[in-house]
């Protein structure tokens, strides 16, 4: 399928871009890098009257970190954190998440923020986000409001974006010395969507787990004092809390399998 007519305008400032959606509303999407959104407007899932394109907006097109995050900007692009010399001091999780995304020909294009706002439960960088407690800013005409992550995705490509609200930047948390990351997933061939991810992070006595691909969304849970023998049995419940389903990619035995193997797997090399 090809997609329906539409209007293509390109937005030189955030400014012009939250004062397009302000006058369009919801017959506008967003366009940064577009290796999400061509998808869905070839199958026609979405049909817009008008893309609104800001890869060459210079001033969404940052990284900045502080004491506490670091900030992506709406139109940087993922090749471009992946490749900075300070990811794997910043945020050492990403630099084991990216070689499973895709292929580089598309995270050089792909922003970090338009995976995001995409919000496919398969999708690595949503899942990241949200197991690290990271943050989504959005930006409307009149105002900017910061949602946490685990509020942002609310299903299967739904989020807690407006229609007249821009993803403005992600916030990642930077890492510290004393926590430990690790993330692996499944997938039919490399680059393709995984049938399940699933990420860990270890801080002190906190471990956090993110599964991904199974339920509509990034799913993470928290425990204190996780001990090895308690490792199967909270990975057989949160397997069935999931609620997997059957579809063509793979069964919902499998998926409820892929948590248990994977999430040992994962919560092994955040203990050695």
């Amino acid at each position: 399928m090809k997609p329906q007519k539409f209007d293509y305008v390109r937005a030189e400032t955030a400014q012009e871009a939250v004062d397009m959606l302000a006058e369009l509303g919801g017959d506008a999407r967003i366009m940064a890098g577009g290796q999400s959104l061509m998808a869905v407007l070839n199958m026609r899932l979405a049909q817009p009257a008008v893309l609104i394109d800001i890869s060459r907006t210079a001033d969404l097109k940052y990284l900045r970190a502080d004491k506490t995050h670091l900030s992506v900007g709406a139109a940087t692009t993922q090749g471009t954190l992946e490749w900075s010399g300070e990811l794997p001091r910043q945020l050492p999780l990403l630099t084991q998440v990216f070689p499973f995304i895709s292929h580089f020909q598309i995270r050089n294009k792909g922003t970090v923020c338009g995976s995001v706002a995409h919000a496919d439960p398969s999708a690595e960088l949503p899942l990241s986000l949200a197991l690290l407690g990271g943050e989504v800013v959005l930006r409307n005409r009149k105002r900017k409001r910061t949602v946490a992550a685990e509020d942002f995705f609310q299903g299967m490509l739904m989020t807690a974006k407006a229609p007249d609200e821009l993803v403005e930047e992600v916030r990642f948390p930077l890492a510290r010395e004393d926590q430990r990351f690790a993330f692996t997933e499944f997938s039919a061939r490399h680059g393709d969507f995984a049938i399940a991810s699933v990420g860990a992070m270890r801080d002190g006595r906190v471990t956090r787990l993110a599964v991904g691909g199974v339920s509509d969304r990034p799913v993470v849970m928290q425990w204190e004092d996780l001990q090895r023998g308690d490792w199967e049995g909270v990975l057989n419940d949160l397997a069935w809390d999931l609620q997997a389903q059957d579809d063509h990619h793979a069964s919902a035995q499998f998926r409820r399998h892929l948590v248990r193997r994977l999430g040992l797997q994962i919560l092994g090399r955040i203990s050695e």
